[in-house]
């Protein structure tokens, strides 16, 4: 093995982080030992709540969303009469599905996907309303035009009957565009003070790794403990981004609800002396931290030393909140 020693350059950068609220629901026929319907919410790709056909019940899944009942006590309960409508909703809709795709038996799927994206930096928002079946598109709503899209003969039908209500579709283009972020936002101040304390009491700190195994194999640049998981990390020389040799790894979750990426490099090829030209950036929350190699040198025991280093956090300011609320529509 080889000792790395590194040169750590800070500078600083500003990154825009687009934050998201997505809900999924999920109603199926024919699937043994599996609830009939289930309905998940995310945040940043964080699952915050749980609900399905068995327990009949709507669940916070992570801490920091128990507070919500501190501002609404009757939160969850109205979650699970959101669960219980939709349940009652997705039953009926999939029966429809079936008789218009002239289908019997057999494992069918109806699945809604809705959900807003928040830029921090812009304030920009999108929303989105997707509905599919059987693994294929087949209605989503064009929040430009305010008009169904259907892209199977088969939803044509609900497409005409949606487009001529247009109090509803005025309601979700409402709920998209103002009540979901301002809900989003809300979760995250709730997630990030959590987060806070655990940044400041934890012994654990999030921290970016130099590592490589063995002299033959691809130098690593590790990051983990970070939260949300809208990251990125590359390796540049002269500040400018590579590509040749690099293999990037997706944005994995840690158990502990924070974030891990890894980036490796192969420099079997590049004279030792050379090392210096290349760095590794890791850019999250607006910071972008720049580590510069040096060429390596190998100590007796052949023990690799990393580098382990702390980055900074931003914070939501306070914003007013709507109350959250779900439409339901039948074909």
């Amino acid at each position: 093995m080889h000792v790395l020693d590194f040169i750590i350059v800070n500078s600083l950068l500003f990154l825009t982080v687009i934050h998201s609220l997505r809900y999924f629901y999920t109603a199926s026929s024919g699937v043994p030992d599996f609830p009939s319907y289930v309905s998940v919410g995310l945040v940043d790709d964080v699952q915050i709540s749980y609900c399905d056909s068995r327990t009949n019940i709507n669940v916070p899944k992570q801490e920091w969303m128990k507070e919500v009942s501190s501002e609404h006590p009757n939160y969850w309960e109205e979650e699970t009469a959101t669960c219980l409508g939709k349940q009652q909703v997705f039953k009926a809709n999939i029966e429809i599905a079936k008789q218009r795709f002239k289908q019997t038996g057999g494992v069918h799927v109806y699945q809604q996907m809705y959900g807003c994206e928040w830029d921090d930096e812009t304030g920009e928002v999108k929303g989105y309303d997707q509905i599919g079946y059987d693994g294929e598109d087949f209605l989503f709503l064009d929040l430009q035009t305010l008009t169904w899209i259907a892209p199977v003969q088969q939803a044509v039908i609900t497409k005409n009957k949606w487009d001529n209500n247009r109090a509803a579709i005025e309601n979700e283009r409402s709920y998209l565009t103002q009540t979901c972020p301002e809900w989003l936002k809300k979760y995250l101040s709730y997630g990030r003070t959590i987060k806070e304390r655990h940044f400041i009491y934890s012994p654990d700190l999030p921290s970016v790794s130099i590592l490589q195994k063995s002299s033959s194999s691809p130098i690593s640049c590790f990051a983990t403990g970070f939260y949300p998981n809208r990251a990125e990390m590359f390796w540049s020389i002269d500040r400018v981004e590579i590509h040749d040799g690099v293999n990037r790894g997706e944005i994995l979750p840690n158990n502990d609800g924070t974030f891990q990426m890894t980036v490796d490099i192969d420099l079997s090829s590049v004279p030792p002396e050379d090392w210096t030209n290349y760095e590794c950036v890791f850019q999250f929350s607006g910071i972008s931290i720049f580590h510069r190699l040096e060429n390596p040198k190998r100590n007796n025991e052949g023990v690799l030393i990393f580098l382990l280093f702390l980055y900074e956090k931003f914070s939501i300011g306070t914003v007013n909140y709507s109350f959250f609320y779900i439409l339901n529509f039948y074909f």
